[in-house]
């Protein structure tokens, strides 16, 4: 009963969000905002995640491929496809719903307990449009580069650990990059970029706008959002794997 409650309750907020701005320039304002603190406050961990990642990528592939029949620039195709199709936009995607998801809980289920949002409310102001939507189209904007970056820092860091390694030249690697490249892999990993963005999003938006009580239930309420959208982006990327690969 209650997940059914849920659900409802989650889809009127997506449906409220769907209103004409009261005043543009604040929507745009709130806007920007969003996207500099969704895309500037996690470039940092993204970068370090996706350096390493692809580092051992090249590292683990290298230890499996242990046949001289198979030619070194396989390790180069194994880790680009590694890190485009999986790697960057799911791993990413993750550690994002617990940067980025704990905040954007904890900042409306902060404004909801001290009765900001009931202040907007009685101002005549669409709280849903204007704290929720921004948040959403903020991270449909700003999640798909940050999984574009991490693309090519993971194949760079990759390429960097195979170098210094000694396991592949840098002629071999960009060789095996080109070797078999299926562009389609990029749109693939685009188009889950954006379905884990706005799961991330509203998601973290629905429990922090909907929280009840005081400073401790905010923080189960970013737990919570953070533990659904997890499971939620894992279960999107097998569906979407299913039916679009």
């Amino acid at each position: 009963m209650k997940l059914i409650k849920n659900i409802g309750q989650y889809l009127l907020m997506i449906k409220g969000m769907f209103s004409r701005p009261e005043n543009k320039r604040m929507y745009w304002k709130e806007f920007m905002r969003q996207c500099s603190d969704i895309g500037i406050g996690s470039l940092g961990i993204v970068a370090i995640i996706s350096v390493f990642i692809g580092a051992v990528s090249t590292i683990q592939t290298a230890y499996q491929l242990v046949s001289p029949l198979i030619p070194v620039s396989t390790i180069a195709q194994i880790v680009r496809d590694t890190v485009i199709l999986e790697f960057a936009p799911t791993l990413v995607c993750i550690v994002l719903a617990g940067v980025v998801g704990s905040k954007i809980a904890s900042e409306l289920g902060n404004m909801r307990v001290s009765e900001q949002i009931d202040a907007l409310e009685i101002m005549g102001i669409n709280t849903k449009a204007y704290l929720i939507r921004p948040k959403i189209v903020a991270a449909l904007v700003v999640i798909p580069m940050l999984v574009s970056i991490s693309m090519v820092l993971g194949i760079w860091g990759g390429r960097q650990a195979g170098m210094m390694a000694n396991i592949i030249s840098g002629y071999s690697f960009d060789k095996g990059l080109l070797e078999a490249f299926v562009p389609y892999n990029v749109f693939f990993a685009l188009i889950k970029s954006y379905f884990f963005a706005f799961i991330i999003s509203s998601i973290s938006s629905f429990y922090g706008y909907y929280v009840k009580g005081g400073a401790l239930e905010i923080g189960r309420a970013s737990t919570k959002a953070v533990v659904i959208s997890c499971i939620l982006v894992l279960f999107g990327d097998y569906v979407l794997s299913a039916l679009l690969l």
